[in-house]
């Protein structure tokens, strides 16, 4: 018996990518529910204890009738980690909300070949929908408002 040495094409699973993208929505909608009235933005803090761990900072950058493109962003990171930045397109009328662009990747591909130039996995797309449904979720569970800091 023979090993196949031939891997299964990636297929993108459209049910799984359409219930990210609807949880990412709501997730959104309560960190920043006003984005459609006014261009805003949004600092939520995560701390242990006195000590700050980071800033999930969220901007709207272009506001249109029916979408919404934030950026997000982490502040304050670690040195030695890099801060993620995200483009998200935020569909109000089907209630959907999906990374549509990563640091350098400004359009992402449903699927990219494998090996490719840029390293990119088959599901890279996937792969930044679910982490930022996982940051956003945490920061809902665990951010408090950002403080500003008292001069003495």
């Amino acid at each position: 018996m023979g090993v196949n040495l031939l891997r299964e094409r990636y297929r993108v699973d459209l049910v799984g990518l359409q219930a990210t993208c609807e949880a990412n929505y709501l997730r959104l909608m309560r960190l920043l529910p006003d984005m459609r009235e006014n261009c805003t933005a949004r600092r939520v803090a995560l701390s242990e204890g006195e000590r700050l761990l980071g800033v999930l900072a969220l901007e709207v950058i272009e506001a249109c009738p029916y979408t919404t493109t934030l950026q997000v962003r982490q502040e304050l990171g670690l040195p030695w980690l890099p801060a993620p930045r995200l483009e998200v397109r935020v569909y109000h009328d089907a209630r959907m909300a999906e990374v549509i662009g990563a640091e350098q990747a400004r359009r992402l591909l449903a699927i990219y070949p494998y090996p490719n130039q840029d390293m990119h996995q088959p599901d890279e797309k996937n792969q930044l929908n679910l982490f930022l449904g996982e940051w956003l979720s945490h920061c809902l569970a665990c951010g408090h408002e950002l403080e500003p800091v008292l001069q003495r």
